[in-house]
């Protein structure tokens, strides 16, 4: 009875702090399943095996309320999402950019297109392609969701949502990209921004309001090792781990830590990581003033062009779901590409395919060696050994 009132309570007072506190909560991910490299196990004990996991922390859970006039509140994060997503057509980004000046969802006329951390805040890590049947990576009580048309030549992953967040350099060699999340398998990438392989580029829209502050970082350097997220509440490893290692020795670096005087460092959770990259900036960018990986310079980076893992694992192996753990790239989010003209024994080409800032996931072990062309159907670039930059708090 006593953890029961304990929990209550804990959700009463993260949802008060979110929308009268800090401007920025970083809801949980609602991932409450534990794995090892495969599976799905018992929570492990402090101290065994893969100790120290998403589901082993429990953030500002997820609270939503339904207005009844096609809008919803995020109760956490202050703000208002349509509940809908016109119809399930999908607009170009020109369109979706547009849509926002005319929306009046629920009698308002201050819609925007969300920024890509505003819309991080709705994706849900319970959801996996490998569930039978499926589970969006959205709360689906609360939101519409459908899945990619198939019977139009769509795959059904193809459930992707624009987001108002323009890539400051270039992917697939040389287009303009916008970041979006799709809400089908669970991931960030940059998609090109006027015209995809089958013509003209075309995502999900939908439109938020509320909370400007949302989403916007305020770092102090504490001048102990750590760096604090005022916005947040998140306090940070100022530096990385300073070599890359598998997801379970991540998670016992994160366990093992002791720094600024705190031993309850943990491996962050991809809704956590994801709350620092900052898409003002990318190795490739274009302006000379923005090259560099795309966090902030308050940080240290052992390599600029790293990936670094969370404590989440993403449920998208229909054989083993608990196989891949999320990762977040700070530098350019490769893959190797085929393209027309390449000989028939000429390797794909490493190119930046999603931008930097996207997330993607890894598995959780192995040997890199095995995939050196990546996987899927761009290639995505696989190394198993990622950084660590550890968090506590929040």
């Amino acid at each position: 009875m006593r953890a029961r009132w304990w929990m209550t309570w804990a959700v009463v007072a993260w949802a008060g702090a979110a929308v009268g506190g800090a401007p920025y909560v970083v809801v949980d991910t609602g991932q409450r399943a534990f794995f090892d490299d495969g599976d799905e196990i018992p929570s492990p004990g402090k101290g065994q095996p893969y100790f120290g996991q998403d589901a082993q922390y429990g953030g500002p859970q997820p609270s939503y309320r339904d207005n009844g006039d096609g809008t919803v509140t995020d109760n956490n994060t202050g703000l208002m999402w349509q509940k809908g997503f016109d119809g399930g057509r999908k607009h170009t980004f020109s369109e979706a950019r547009a849509g926002a000046a005319s929306c009046r969802t629920g009698g308002h006329a201050d819609w925007r297109l969300p920024t890509i951390k505003e819309l991080y805040s709705l994706i849900d890590f319970s959801g996996g392609m490998g569930h039978r049947p499926p589970r969006p990576y959205i709360d689906t009580n609360v939101f519409e969701f459908i899945y990619g048309d198939e019977s139009r030549g769509e795959r059904a992953i193809d459930a992707q949502y624009w987001s108002a967040t323009e890539y400051v350099g270039k992917t697939m060699r040389g287009a303009p990209t916008v970041f979006g999340v799709n809400f089908a398998d669970g991931r960030i990438k940059g998609y090109p921004r006027d015209r995809g392989p089958r013509g003209a580029s075309a995502q999900f829209v939908r439109y938020v309001r509320g909370n400007p502050r949302y989403g916007k970082n305020d770092f102090v350097d504490k001048g102990d090792g750590t760096v604090a997220d005022r916005a947040t509440g998140l306090v940070w490893q100022k530096a990385d781990s300073g070599r890359p290692m598998n997801w379970r020795d991540a998670l016992a670096y994160a366990g093992g830590l002791s720094l600024a005087g705190h031993d309850d460092w943990r491996l962050p959770n991809a809704k956590e990581l994801q709350s620092i990259v900052d898409y003002s900036r990318a190795p490739d960018a274009g302006d000379a003033s923005r090259r560099g990986p795309a966090i902030d310079p308050i940080f240290g980076i052992t390599e600029p062009e790293s990936y670094f893992w969370t404590g989440t694992t993403h449920q998208e192996s229909p054989h083993r779901r608990g196989s891949q753990a999320v990762y977040v790239c700070f530098g350019r989010s490769l893959g190797y590409m085929r393209f027309p003209g390449q000989g028939p024994g000429q390797a794909a080409e490493a190119i930046n395919v999603h931008g930097a800032g996207a997330q993607r996931s890894d598995p959780k072990s192995g040997d890199p060696a095995q995939f050196p062309q990546g996987r899927g159907p761009q290639g995505d670039d696989v190394r198993i050994l990622n950084y660590v930059r550890c968090v506590r708090g929040g």
